[in-house]
């Protein structure tokens, strides 16, 4: 019977190593450092470190912390923050070849942050990010791997 990993609350982790794009390595190997979770950061920490993990090609990571923002708050932009995330994890599928997971998590991010388009609360180019998302969903439907650029956070 295989035990499951837990963390010092007795809470279910899984501690396998991570590569870069958040797939689990054999145990013993040497994977990518984790983020932190329950992080709870300001509005432009949570985009600062997200777009500096985005630029790095660490997508999933950069959905960890959009994660933390989304979970830590039930204030106007738990949405926007979830969409933001969406959009991350969106984009880690496009880089592993997974294009159906890809399109339905840029297309579904894209949608969750359409309310904020009119009013972009904390300088996030809602516009930008939307065009970025449908075009690189349309790509992944045509092909099953992109390579796509990371999208810029604010205008």
């Amino acid at each position: 019977m295989n035990s499951r990993d837990r963390d010092e609350t007795g809470r279910a982790r899984n501690s396998r190593p991570r590569d870069g794009l958040g797939r689990p390595l054999p145990y013993g190997s040497a994977g990518v450092a984790r983020q932190p979770e329950g992080v709870v950061r300001t509005p432009q920490e949570t985009l600062a470190e997200a777009q500096d993990l985005l630029d790095a090609g660490r997508p999933f990571h950069a959905h960890e912390v959009f994660e933390d923002a989304w979970k830590s708050t039930d204030g106007p932009d738990r949405e926007l923050w979830r969409g933001l995330a969406q959009l991350a994890v969106g984009m880690t599928h496009a880089l592993r070849g997974n294009s159906t997971g890809a399109s339905a998590l840029l297309e579904r991010g894209a949608e969750n942050v359409e309310p904020y388009r009119e009013s972009p609360p904390h300088g996030i180019d809602v516009a930008g990010l939307q065009t970025w998302a449908r075009a690189l969903a349309a790509e992944v439907k045509h092909r099953a791997r992109a390579e796509p650029a990371s999208p810029r956070l604010t205008g």
